[in-house]
């Protein structure tokens, strides 16, 4: 499992592709059951000071030199960055660079919500029936998730979607439907890595890593839980909005400051209808590659 392939389903190309991994070789030893890749995983991998040693070194002016060859190796569009490419001073720098207005043009239906990042994204209209998320029998419960009982019988029987950024991703969090957002809170915890390849292991992982969890109150789908999980390589979860003020469907909500990591929205019970080439694909754990502001899913008309 842990050594399959990675494939999803582009829908920008209609096409299922092979992911082109970063750091491949490494995340499949620490996570492919080599006894010395176990031990390294639980010994230094996981660990905050490791994530944090790792951005320090992409904060230092020599990193500036992995952007070109970064940009050209991942086939990345210079064009929709807010500066180029040679602007950047630092790796790290670039990693949560802004894009350029109009790059990311964001669903303007009412009753639509979009993605909050870009990335590859798995959805589930029912939690709670789920057979498993990366591979049939492995998942993990709401309230371990959301750190909360409380928060966990408020979204039972609710609909997820788990949108993974890939270190080649535009790395800004957006906000995937209009609303009243709440203080993000924070729950401490490791950076395991958010890879397929480690997720296929052990889906848990999400609820064993650093994250924050933001309530937003919507009129048209409802309580809306959105979380930002770190990852190994991740040091920071930084927010930009503001408590309490009211936020339109795409407006940004803050950054990962470095490393793959994960988005995951998590809708009450009966308050969206994800797309069907999202269903279909996540029914046989395939992701699909989407861009932030693009249509998800809708709100179901009719009493609730």
């Amino acid at each position: 499992m842990a050594d399959d392939p990675i494939e999803f389903f582009n829908r920008r190309t209609g096409r299922i592709e092979r992911e082109r991994i970063y750091g491949e070789p490494w995340l499949r030893f620490i996570y492919g059951g080599n006894p010395l890749g176990r031990l390294s995983l639980a010994a230094v991998v996981r660990r905050a000071w490791f994530s944090a040693w790792y951005g320090w070194r992409m904060n230092r002016p020599a990193s500036v030199n992995k952007v070109l060859p970064f940009v050209v190796d991942y086939d990345l569009d210079a064009d929709e960055f807010a500066k180029p490419a040679t602007a950047y001073r630092t790796f790290k720098e670039f990693f949560y660079r802004t894009l350029r207005p109009g790059s990311r043009p964001i669903v303007s239906d009412a009753d639509a919500a979009v993605f909050p990042a870009d990335g590859r994204h798995l959805a589930y209209p029912d939690v709670d029936a789920a057979d498993g998320f990366y591979v049939k029998g492995k998942k993990f419960t709401l309230a371990a998730l959301l750190g909360s009982e409380e928060l966990g019988a408020r979204f039972a029987g609710g609909s997820l979607l788990i949108s993974r950024l890939c270190p080649v991703d535009y790395h800004r969090f957006h906000f995937p439907v209009a609303g009243t957002p709440r203080d993000a809170r924070l729950i401490n915890g490791w950076l395991y890595s958010v890879s397929p390849i480690a997720l296929r292991v052990n889906p848990g992982y999400l609820t064993e890593n650093k994250r924050m969890v933001t309530l937003v109150a919507s009129p048209v789908f409802g309580d809306v839980a959105v979380l930002e999980i770190g990852a190994t390589m991740v040091g920071a979860i930084l927010q930009s909005f503001i408590p309490g003020r009211p936020v339109a469907k795409g407006d940004e909500k803050g950054l990962f400051a470095f490393g793959g990591s994960c988005v995951v929205t998590v809708f009450q019970r009966g308050r969206v209808r994800f797309d069907p080439d999202l269903v279909e694909n996540s029914a046989v754990h395939r992701e699909v590659y989407a861009r932030m502001g693009e249509h998800l899913g809708v709100a179901p008309s009719g009493p609730r």
